[in-house]
């Protein structure tokens, strides 16, 4: 991809995409990125009951240290304008808040009466998969301040490092906002040349070991590291290791994380494909993949011990990425579009018309 080709930005967009209207200028680069991106989201989830399997554990592993930092970072690209944009407040309520509030009760109607779950029915604790909309509601707002402080990647992960040292309240994903900032920020810090550099020869040759090495260190750690770790939620404490371990530990995440989401974004697709215009529609297939599996979970399905073996792994893993083509299909964004893009015209003020000379601004 060459610097000019990354500098081809579309308007604000969110991890899983919250739009499926494609602008003219869309750069392919990018929505390609984001439906490969969230085909391993599905993939990891259709799998995360076969852990007690070794290949199936270092898989999750493998997928879980990339996938939503390459989805963060994307954000984060993307949410650098975000402060000059108009209609913040209706792309913040209609974008994420709503869609939150709609899911949080949907997956937990699920657990209650379908998986047959005691649930605290609250909108303050993210259920399942919807703390990435709080998350990018919270680090939207956050914006004005990253773009205005000096040296904001460092603060951004002495936050994270300081999330680690005492157990945060669970309400709200306070622990795993503030220790997946730095992907955020990063994407703020990047310019369109940053990406064109993935694009050199060596470094896309560089990136196939260096992803294949990231998933045999994921094999080595499966029998040495808690899960809970890529999910970076918890306290050094909670982890079992003293902060100063603990500590390491994180720095070592954060650096491994970003190699390899580079790697990723370095094999990417730059032109058009099949499933380009797939990428402006990330946000219904993440939404929607949980209810299958979910269901699928608590129903007893992957009990079967045809699963529970590295074939069994791979199936479901398999099975996820037809899943996530299956949702991206229009019948299914058309049925579901009042969830996942509601409009909401009636919960906001029409904006009144203001002219170029009443606003000090000239045309456009």
């Amino acid at each position: 991809m060459t610097t000019e080709s990354a500098a081809t930005e579309t308007t604000e967009t969110t991890g899983p995409e919250v739009t499926g209207r494609v602008a003219k200028t869309r750069d392919p680069f990018f929505d390609n990125a984001k439906y490969i991106a969230i085909v391993l989201v599905v993939a990891g989830h259709a799998m995360e009951a076969l852990r007690d399997v070794p290949s199936g554990r270092a898989l999750y592993l493998f997928l879980y240290m990339f996938h939503m930092p390459v989805f963060i970072i994307v954000s984060g690209y993307f949410s650098r304008r975000f402060p000059y944009s108009k209609n913040k407040a209706r792309k913040l309520v209609t974008q994420l808040l709503a869609p939150y509030v709609l899911f949080q009760i949907v997956y937990m109607a699920l657990s209650r009466f379908v998986g047959g779950h005691d649930v605290n029915p609250t909108l303050l604790d993210p259920y399942f998969l919807v703390w990435f909309l709080l998350a990018l509601f919270a680090w939207r707002l956050s914006t004005p301040v990253w773009l205005r402080i000096r040296w904001p990647l460092a603060v951004a992960v002495l936050i994270s490092l300081a999330a680690g040292l005492q157990e945060l309240p669970g309400v709200l994903e306070t622990g795993r906002i503030l220790s997946l900032l730095p992907f955020f920020v990063l994407g703020m810090m990047l310019k369109p040349e940053h990406f064109g550099y993935l694009r050199r020869r060596w470094v896309r040759i560089l990136a196939v070991p260096v992803l294949a090495g990231g998933l045999v260190v994921a094999y080595w750690a499966q029998t040495r590291m808690s899960v809970e770790w890529v999910f970076w939620r918890r306290s050094n404490e909670y982890l079992g290791v003293d902060n100063l371990t603990g500590t390491a530990m994180r720095v070592g995440m954060l650096v491994s994380a970003t190699v390899l989401s580079a790697a990723f974004l370095a094999l990417v697709p730059t032109r058009k494909t099949w499933f380009t215009a797939l990428g402006a529609i990330t946000l219904y297939i993440y939404l929607l993949h949980g209810v299958p599996v979910k269901v699928a979970d608590y129903l007893g399905w992957y009990d079967h011990p045809a699963l529970h073996t590295n074939v069994g792994v791979l199936v479901a893993a398999a099975a996820g990425v037809v899943l996530a083509g299956l949702l991206s299909l229009p019948p299914v964004r058309a049925a579901t579009r009042w969830a996942v893009e509601p409009k909401l015209a009636w919960a906001f003020r029409p904006v009144p018309a203001t002219s170029g000379r009443a606003s000090g601004r000239g045309p456009g």
